[in-house]
């Protein structure tokens, strides 16, 4: 599944998804099939860092006022995770 951002931390969120408050919580819900969301707090480390950790547990929304920088670490951890193929590979013959 595609991750999916929603700007604005007061947002409201679809009434399908749950959101997680602890790294447990999101393992716990995501392990249940649920669409778990995740609110970002802090400075823009903290941000992408949660965001990080967050989706390798399994969460698909994040809540955030940093979207374009989320979404960047968001896919990082996907193609890392194996979940997506990378958007460029490269290969090195020295």
């Amino acid at each position: 599944m595609t991750p999916v951002l929603v700007t604005g931390l007061d947002q409201p969120i679809d009434t399908a998804w749950v959101e997680a408050h602890s790294p447990a919580e999101v393992e716990r819900h995501a392990a249940a099939g649920r669409t778990v969301v995740v609110t970002l707090h802090g400075d823009e480390p903290t941000q992408l860092a949660t965001a990080s950790i967050y989706a390798w547990l399994g969460a698909r929304v994040f809540r955030t006022d940093l979207p374009s920088q989320v979404t960047a670490a968001v896919t990082m951890t996907e193609s890392l995770a194996g979940r997506r193929p990378p958007t460029l590979t490269r290969r090195g013959l020295a």
